[in-house]
């Protein structure tokens, strides 16, 4: 099987990497970081979140709070590592960023199946 190319780490990137992964296709992952940044970024970890940490309601009565449902079914590792690192935010799920951050680098450098590239 040949391997598969994702490019770029960021939520959605991210996210791609690791179901591939799971399934057991080989994964090249390919980032930037740390050798180039955004000037919105301030860490060297994948999933960096530069604007807000809050993934909105948690409530089952929206579509929001549905979606992360369903995406926690299907084994998110955005969700898990929303959740692992979840901050009080009343009705919604916020995340402390540099956590939440290092959690997803942690859990994709760790896969056997993904190879990281350090690219532009």
């Amino acid at each position: 099987m040949p391997d598969v190319h994702v490019i770029g780490a960021g939520l959605a990137g991210s996210e791609a990497a690791y179901q591939l992964a799971e399934r057991g296709f080989s994964v090249i992952l390919h980032e930037m970081k740390p050798n180039k940044k955004s000037p919105a970024h301030q860490s060297d970890h994948f999933a960096e979140l530069v604007c807000s940490n809050s993934f909105r309601s948690k409530s089952m009565r929206n579509a929001a709070g549905l979606l992360k449902d369903e995406l926690k079914i299907l084994d998110s590792l955005i969700m898990r590592s929303a959740e692992a690192t979840a901050v009080p935010a009343g009705g919604a799920l916020a995340v402390g960023r540099e956590r939440f951050s290092a959690y997803v680098t942690d859990a994709l450098k760790t896969n056997k199946n993904i190879k990281i590239v350090h690219e532009e």
